[in-house]
This record gives C-alpha cells, sequence and structure tokens, in this order.
C-alpha cells in the first residue's frame, strides 16, 4: 500500500458554515459527512466530510484568520468525474455568491485539463478539475 493521504483537518471560522459550502459544492459528486468526533483536547468536535477513500475534516478554529499565499496550504484540490461537473460547481457558486478566482477553463500547462478555482468561507482556495487519469503528469511516474 505504501504511505497515502487518509485525511487532512481544516481549522476553520464556522464549521456549519464551512460545512453548507463543501458539501454544496462537492456533495453532487459524492462529497458526504462521513461522521463527528470529539477531538484530542476535547474543546470542539471534527466533521469528516468523506471524497472517495479520503477525508476533510472541519474544525473549529481558536480565532484569527487564513491569508492566501501566506504561510501554509495554497490550495486544495479536487477532482470530478467529468467536466460537466467542473461546471455544476462553477453553477453552485454563482448561485451562492462564492468567490470565485478562476471561472471553468482549459489548464494553461497540462492538455486535457479543465478546472476552477474558488474561494472557501475562510479564504481557502479550492480546486475543482476534471482530467483524464492517464493525462495526469503526476500519476504517470507511479503506474
Amino acid at each position: 500500500m505504501g504511505v497515502s493521504i487518509h485525511h487532512i483537518d481544516v481549522a476553520v471560522s464556522d464549521v456549519e458554515r464551512s460545512l453548507a459550502f463543501y458539501l454544496g459544492l462537492l456533495g453532487p459528486f459524492g462529497m458526504m459527512e462521513a461522521g463527528r468526533f470529539p477531538t484530542y483536547r476535547g474543546t470542539e468536535e471534527v466533521v469528516y466530510l468523506a471524497f472517495g477513500d479520503q477525508y476533510l475534516g472541519l474544525r473549529q478554529a481558536d480565532g484569527g484568520e487564513y491569508r492566501y499565499y501566506d504561510v501554509g496550504m495554497e490550495h486544495l484540490a479536487f477532482y470530478v468525474e467529468k467536466r460537466e461537473d467542473v461546471d455544476a460547481a462553477h453553477r453552485f457558486a454563482l448561485d451562492t455568491g462564492v468567490s470565485i478566482h478562476f471561472p471553468p477553463e482549459e489548464d494553461k500547462d497540462i492538455p486535457g485539463f479543465y478546472e476552477m478555482f474558488v474561494f472557501d468561507p475562510d479564504g481557502l482556495r479550492i480546486e475543482v478539475a476534471y482530467g483524464p487519469p492517464e493525462l495526469d503528469p503526476l500519476r504517470q511516474g507511479s503506474q
């Protein structure tokens, strides 16, 4: 099996608001709430969202704010099964007033890839993309 990413936890300013964002954006493509668990600190719970066999945890932040391109995560990418899914995620963003960084477009560096970028409620940049697995340059060396 080797090493894989099982989950990533993100501290957010409002768990329920972030939950609504992620499920609204990616729920139609299979993301779902997987469970809620008390954290090791005992002061909050973490809500896990499942997307395939990987998980995104949302937990209440103690304070502060995320700043795009400061030290930390630059963006989080989710791949969907078809180009139309990217367009559907874009429609959700438009319909709900989500801040759009880049609307759906062909990737400038990887032929065959189609993607869009939005900001979650705390400003974390989220990519929703489609690309044929056989063209993914990151997977070509690992097959």
